[in-house]
């Protein structure tokens, strides 16, 4: 990515788009009554709101274009800037920017058009799509490999999200670290929920692509698996050890390839996931399954806690660049402290996040130990800390977020009686979607620490204060 155009997406904190050959395909459609409509990409409007959520750049539509299917599509996407019938774009280009006191330096344009040419010279970055007029290629700055209608914005939406975080993309020290697609996990970010599938899917994408469903219901900001290759993680003394599973009694080594998704599946989660807008990663247990990760565009590795010790594993994490969620049950201080030096020796500024966990299935509270959270984050200041349960409970996961985690794990399930090791130890749909929402009441009553007196809290001090301060006796009871 050319650095001038990294250094200008930092400022952009608008995105201009023409609507007929960028957001639809240029097609002419009518409805039941003649009506002009427009169709739309899927994959354009999560560039609207990725790009609001990762980027904190909002979207505006110029369009020449008189078509009330723009507007509900606007108001659909919350696009407040949204201008119909636009015989002059320039003109309406600076209304704006000088309406919502930005520069043009802070503003991008993407169009495909004639109409188009004029305006983007007032842009600090512009793009096209694939099929734009080749007068309009050779004018902008980068020439999507999409066609109009067919995701271009989508793709110039996730490249400023690139562009705006990649100088920044892994502050180390500095109490967070950024996500490969720019969200935060850390100090001063809402707790970064994950609902761990892991190989609770027993080999089925339909069961997967459930839990997914439920994950998003719930409100998880992703969802992880597990990926190994069974011939180097299972010991071969184990191979042909017989076991009853729901396809029979098979060795084990066939068992454990029965619960291993290939290519096909992970491509099917992959688009599952971006369709429904939740992240997803993995727990690579071996370096083969990291080079067959790398086929995808996850947002974190998450090292398992019997891998901490694994130093050929985390090197090979170590070379994608990819940030690195540590999890440290069964681990001593000095294998913490060891795992860390090898990290920090291969690269002191490392994107690096810790969990705690204690590596029972389940757990129970007595070994649960929270007050790890506050010792890691003393031991290792400025990176974030988590934590990895196993219990059965909810409250002390909430309780975990409460002293300090910055991101939690629970395995996750349709159904704890299901057969499969991780099942009992895992949380249902309707624990999931209580934990979420404990956890966002735990945060938002944390509050700001400043002392104030409510505007709920007047009738009370009306009626039950012997002496009230002159700046409350006027007040109006709300």
């Amino acid at each position: 990515m050319n650095e001038i155009l990294k250094q200008k997406a930092n400022d952009i904190k608008l995105l201009l788009t023409d609507c007929d050959g960028v957001l639809t395909d240029a097609g002419v459609y009518y409805g039941d009554i003649g009506e002009l409509l427009k169709k739309f990409s899927m994959r354009d409007g999560m560039g609207v709101e990725r790009l609001r959520k990762y980027a904190g750049i909002e979207t505006g539509i110029i369009t020449g274009e008189l078509s009330a299917s723009v507007t509900k599509r606007a108001d659909k996407l919350g696009i407040a800037e949204l201008h119909l019938g636009a015989k002059n774009k320039p003109a309406v280009f600076n209304e704006i920017i000088n309406r919502l006191g930005l520069q043009p330096h802070e503003v991008a344009y993407i169009g495909d058009d004639y109409n188009d040419l004029e305006v983007m010279k007032l842009a600090a970055i512009t793009a096209c799509p694939a099929d734009a007029l080749p007068q309009v290629k050779a004018q902008v700055n980068m020439v999507c490999e999409l066609k109009g209608g067919e995701g271009c914005f989508r793709e110039f939406a996730e490249w400023l999200i690139e562009a705006k975080n990649e100088a920044s993309m892994y502050p180390v020290g500095q109490g967070y670290i950024i996500l490969t697609n720019g969200r935060k996990i850390g100090k001063g970010e809402p707790a970064y929920i994950i609902a761990e599938i892991g190989i609770n899917h027993n080999g089925s994408l339909e069961t997967a692509k459930q839990l997914i469903d439920e994950a998003v219901a719930a409100k998880a900001d992703a969802v992880k698996f597990q990926k190994r290759t069974p011939e180097i993680c299972v010991p071969k003394d184990q191979w042909e050890i017989m076991r009853d599973t729901p396809w029979g009694r098979i060795s084990y080594i066939d068992y454990k390839r029965k619960t291993e998704f290939g290519i096909a599946e992970y491509a099917a989660i992959d688009q599952y996931c971006k369709k429904l807008g939740i992240d997803w990663f993995v727990s690579p247990w071996d370096t083969n399954a990291v080079d067959f990760m790398e086929h995808f565009d996850t947002v974190i590795y998450k090292l398992a806690s019997a891998s901490l010790t694994d130093l050929a594993l985390i090197q090979r994490i170590l070379e994608t660049g990819k940030p690195l969620m540590l999890s440290t049950g069964m681990s001593t201080v000095k294998e913490i402290e060891t795992t860390m030096a090898y990290i920090r020796n291969f690269d002191e500024n490392y994107p690096l996040c810790i969990a705690h966990s204690t590596s029972a299935y389940p757990c129970p509270p007595q070994e649960l130990n929270l007050k790890m959270i506050e010792t890691l984050a003393a031991k290792y200041p400025g990176i974030p800390v988590g934590y990895s349960g196993h219990e059965t409970g909810l409250a002390t996961t909430v309780a975990a977020v409460a002293m300090g985690a910055t991101f939690v794990e629970r395995h996750f399930t349709l159904d704890r009686a299901m057969w499969g090791s991780d099942h009992a130890a895992s949380v249902e749909p309707g624990g999931f979607q209580r934990l979420v929402k404990d956890i966002r009441d735990v945060e938002t009553g944390a509050g700001d620490g400043v002392k104030k007196v409510y505007d709920s809290e007047i009738g009370p001090m009306k009626r039950l204060r012997v002496n009230i301060s002159d700046e409350y006796k006027e007040k109006p009871v709300a």
